[in-house]
């Protein structure tokens, strides 16, 4: 690609990456929520497992988001993938988020392993975005003037 900048896409980037991970704390606490009301038999509000589903599809949408746009600034500014370990830690991420959220959709009393299942992916979760937020923030150094 021969476009005259790319600071225009690693902006839109640095907006999606906060809007994560400020997407995934309210999902850490909606979901803290929900559990301590489920394990302690206690009603919670209406609006509350509505608003977890929401943000975690928002989140799902902005992590598949920041992965078009890695690609599409690397392969424009370097013409090839894999210059960093911002791409492996990537691909973590996204899967993580996927892997997150189509398990969410199958917790049911019925099936008590899937909650386990998503509650340890998003403890995953949380290291993996530490570490493509420090080498995100590596691979930005270099675009920067």
């Amino acid at each position: 690609m021969d476009l005259p900048s790319f600071l225009w896409l690693w902006r839109i980037a640095a907006w999606s990456m906060g809007f994560t991970l400020s997407a995934y704390l309210v999902l850490a606490v909606s979901g803290g929520w929900i559990s301590f009301s489920r394990q302690t038999q206690r009603s919670r509000p209406g609006w509350l497992r509505p608003l977890h589903y929401t943000v975690g599809g928002i989140m799902v949408a902005l992590v598949l988001l920041l992965l078009a746009i890695g690609i599409v600034g690397t392969l424009g500014e370097y013409g090839s993938l894999g210059h960093s370990m911002h791409l492996p830690a990537g691909l973590d991420v996204v899967a993580l988020v996927v892997l997150s959220a189509s398990s969410a959709i199958f917790i049911s009393p019925q099936r008590p392993w899937v909650r386990y299942l998503h509650v340890g992916t998003n403890l995953l979760l949380l290291g993996a975005l530490a570490v493509v937020t420090l080498t995100g923030w590596q691979v930005v150094q270099k675009y920067l003037p």
